[in-house]
Order: structure tokens, then sequence, then C-alpha cells
């Protein structure tokens, strides 16, 4: 009996546990058996496997083969296994045999094998990498994923296109070369943007609205964006990752990790990129929050570090709404199924869009609204309070009139509200280590005190608005981002005041017609 072992990783959440591809060669029946809990990709691997070896020109064992890949409590998915057991395979007939020298202690292997020997690319090799990095460990891995995975370890891949060519590197017959010069990710300066966003400039009017999203943008504050369709509401979200500053290098690799261990899958030139998501209004939970059998990452998950944009908020189900109230607390979800659980993180910019009411006419000059009473309440009550007090900043909008579309000098663009943003948020970080929005209890009592007569205005606003007091925290936390704008020392008056104008949700589900001019 020969038995040889190869290495290659399992994808579990945004996990990479190792596993060990045992590969047992016995004289009886031929019979090819795979055993721990394999997929049923894994398991259909055995005449992949079979034709990729004797397509190269090797010869099949006959006898008995039985491959296990450990822990066997672990579940195997995807084509990634096929490589190894390929490798197995000729190690253990002796068709190959492992050079000696120098070598990295553990070298893995991943790839899905053609029947005619070549190495085609698999999904979620960049956690594979990240975890691989960290252990000094040597990847081979197919040319379509070597840009992937040089983003998390750029010294230690090297890329192969067939079989053989594996073959040759193991026997040390031709070493394949390092991929270090393919790396896409943050090499080109870990806070470069790598594309144009859309210009804040080309949004007309909407002035308030403007100054809610850079406020938004430099706290990290939920937003809900209020008025009738066509004045606007898209177009400043779309415009809110251009605002915020560049990713350093570990939040890009985070970013890329949870789309890796998406359905969808990561492609190496997101790598740097805020993300933007905007699920339709019909998707579900386990789309949004995350799920199915394998428990993949949903929308808030993908939006880790960036945008997620709701537009047509009470046409989500209620359901789905409600499952965000967490997150937005936490900066993580938990995806738990019967057989596996996993954790994601879900720090995201949460901005959401909806019409005043129905017809999505009222409170406009026209008068056109036929919304009844009862109408408007069903509408509003499709969004509960609690979810309500949990975005920071309420925005009303109405349609602009024809002489702001008139040729005119452009305002405030992106990049300068995205300096100004840098500048608030560098402030929050020398100070208390995170932006103002992730603060808790004890970070709002420290660093958010307002002074007296701020103080003063605030109670009374908790009175006679009736603010719970998470609203009151929020309102501060606020408050101390306008401060930041700034520069400030401490929020005054002014700043919350201000915070309380973009607060309150009466005015942000029925809306009047609210001042749009320019700030001074």
């Amino acid at each position: 009996m020969a038995v040889a072992r190869v290495a290659c990783r399992a994808q579990v959440g945004l996990g990479a546990p190792l596993v060990q591809v045992e590969v047992s060669l016995a004289s009886g029946l031929p019979t090819f058996c795979i055993v721990g809990l394999p997929a049923t990709v894994v398991k259909e691997s055995k005449e992949r496997v079979r034709a990729a070896l004797v397509n190269s020109r090797f010869e099949f064992p006959a006898g008995r083969i039985t491959v296990s890949l450990a822990p066997a409590e672990l579940p195997k998915e995807g084509g990634r296994f096929d490589l190894p057991i390929a490798l197995g395979i000729l190690l253990a007939s002796g068709q190959l045999r492992a050079s000696g020298g120098t070598r990295s202690p553990t070298p893995e292997f991943y790839g899905e094998l053609g029947l005619t020997g070549e190495l085609k690319p698999v999904r979620g090799l960049l956690l594979a990498a990240a975890h691989a990095q960290r252990h000094g460990n040597e990847l081979i891995v197919p040319c379509g994923n070597a840009a992937e995975a040089c983003a998390a370890a750029p010294a230690q891949v090297r890329a192969a296109a067939h079989l053989l060519e594996v073959c040759a590197h193991v026997s040390g017959a031709a070493r394949l070369p390092p991929c270090c010069g393919e790396s896409p990710g943050p090499a080109a300066g870990p806070g470069a943007r790598l594309a144009a966003p859309a210009d804040l400039a080309e949004v007309r009017g909407q002035w308030q609205a403007k100054r809610a999203l850079v406020i938004a943008a430099a706290g990290g504050h939920s937003l809900l964006l209020v008025g009738p369709p066509g004045c606007g509401k898209s177009m400043l979200a779309r415009r809110l990752p251009g605002l915020l500053p560049p990713l350093t290098a570990d939040e890009a690799l985070e970013v890329a990790a949870v789309a890796a261990a998406s359905t969808a899958g990561f492609r190496p030139g997101q790598l740097g990129e805020r993300p933007f998501r905007s699920p339709h209004h019909g998707a579900s939970a386990a789309a949004l929050i995350g799920g199915g059998a394998r428990a993949r990452p949903g929308e808030i998950s993908l939006a880790h570090h960036g945008v997620l944009f709701l537009d047509e908020l009470p046409e989500f189900s209620r359901a789905v709404l409600e499952a965000l109230r967490e997150p937005l607390e936490t900066g993580f979800v938990a995806v738990s199924r019967a057989a596996l659980q996993a954790e994601y993180p879900a720090a995201f910019l949460l901005v959401a869009a909806m019409n005043p009411c129905p017809c999505g006419e009222r409170g406009e000059a026209s008068g056109l609204c036929g919304c009844t009473p009862a109408q408007l309440r069903h509408y509003r009550n499709r969004i509960s309070g609690p979810l309500l007090d949990r975005l920071d900043l309420h925005v009303e909008l109405a349609r602009m009139p024809a002489q702001e579309f008139a040729p005119a000098a452009p305002g405030e663009n992106s990049a300068q509200a995205a300096a100004r943003v840098a500048r608030a948020r560098t402030l929050q970080l020398a100070r208390q280590g995170t932006c103002n929005a992730r603060l808790d209890e004890g970070g709002v009592q420290r660093w958010c005190v307002p002074d007296e007569a701020a103080a003063r205005l605030l109670d009374e606003a908790m009175q006679r608005l009736r603010l719970s007091g998470r609203a009151r925290a929020r309102v501060l936390k606020v408050a101390r981002t306008i401060a930041d704008l700034e520069e400030a020392a401490t929020p005054g008056l002014a700043h919350v005041a201000q915070a309380l104008a973009l607060r309150c949700p009466d005015r942000a589900t029925a809306p009047s017609a609210p001042c749009d001019r320019p700030p001074a």
C-alpha cells in the first residue's frame, strides 16, 4: 500500500482551513472512492482526474484508490481539489517524485482539471492565498487565478496552465517562476483611487441634500432621502462613494475577501474600490443579509467599507428591513445554518430613498397628490419606528425649478468635498480611532459633549420631539461630525441645531418645500 499527501484549503465563510488530500493505492478490484464530506462537484472529480491523467500520458493505476479529504467533518466543495487529487495519485503510484532542496514547508495546490489536463480557474482563491501567506506557504494556482491570489500573497504564488507544468515543478525539472509582478492590488498605492466616480457638481441644486451627503461621508452616518420621483435621490446616492476616503490596504483586502466568499466571486480589477451595492426592492432576506446552503455573504456584507443603497425603501419586505437593525448597530452579521455558521463584516454606510407618499406628489406645488390619509399611513408604516430611529440623517428633497437647470457656475465638486471629508476623518481617527458613527456610548460621553447652550437645546428637543436615548446619541454624533467639518473643538449650538434639523422623522415622512439655497 502506498500513501501520498498533498495540501490544499477549503473555504468556509471567510475562513480557509487547511485540507490534507491523502491518496492511498492498494491492490484489489478497481475502485475510486473519495471520502471526507465531499460535495457533488468534488465527487465528480474522479472522472475529470482519470481523463486528465490518461490524456497527459500518465498511467491511471489499477486497483483500489481511496482519497481522504481531512479533516473529515469539514464540508468540501468546488473543483479546487482536482489538482491535489491528481498529484496525490501520481505521487502514490511512483510516477512522480517530489524533489528535495529548499522549499516551503507545505506547498499548496489548487485548480480544476480539464479533460486534457489544462488547469481551469476556481472561485475563492484570494481567501486561500491570504491564509497561506500568513504561514509562508507556496501556492500553485491556475493562470486564471494568478492575479487574484497575488493580491493577497504576491511573493508566494506560482501559476501553471497545465498539469504537466505542475508535475515538472514538483519534480524539480522546470520550476515555475513567482508571479509577484502580477499583483493588481493596492500596489498602485493603498490610497489610490482606481476609477473616476460620478461628480457631485453634476447634481443641480439640492444644496441641503449635498450638505447632508458630505456629513454622512465624513462621519459614516446613515442617510434617508425623501422626495418625489426625479428629484435626484439616486444621483446623490451614487456620488457618495466618490466622497469617501480611499481604502487602506487592509480594508481593500477585507472587501476583496468578502467578495471572494460570495457567489459572484472576486474580480482583481475591483481591488481598492469602495463597494456600491444597490439591491432590487424584491430582494429576499437571504440575498440582503446572507444565507443559502453554504451561508454565503449578502448585500450588506458585500457593501462592507462601502455604500448600501436601498431605493424605494417602503417597497422592501418588512422582514427584510427589520433584519438590518442589528448589523447597523454592530457592524457585522452572523449567518447560521443547521450545519454551518459564518460571521461576516457589515460596516456599511446605508443610504435609503423613498417617495413622500404612494403617488410621490405629496407636498408638491402641483397639488396632484390624491393619496388618502389611510393610504399615506399604510405607506409610512411599511418602515418601522426602530429602523427609522437608526437612520442618522433624514433629508427632504423637492423637484428643482426650471431656472436651476440654466447654465451657471458649477458648485462644489466631488474632489473638493472629498478633501473636506478626508480632513474630518483624519481628525476623528487621531482623536478616537474610528469614525463618529461607530462610537459606542462611552465614546459619545467622552468625545461628543456639547457646550452649555447646545446641551440645553438638545434637552428641550428631546422633550418636544420625543426623541429616544438612541436618537439623542445619534444627534450628538452627527453634531460632532459637523463640528469636525468646521474643525471646531466642541459641538456648539449651531452644530446641534443642524443635527436636529436633519433628524426628525416626522418631517422626513411628510415633507414640505425645503430651503434649497446654496450655502454662503
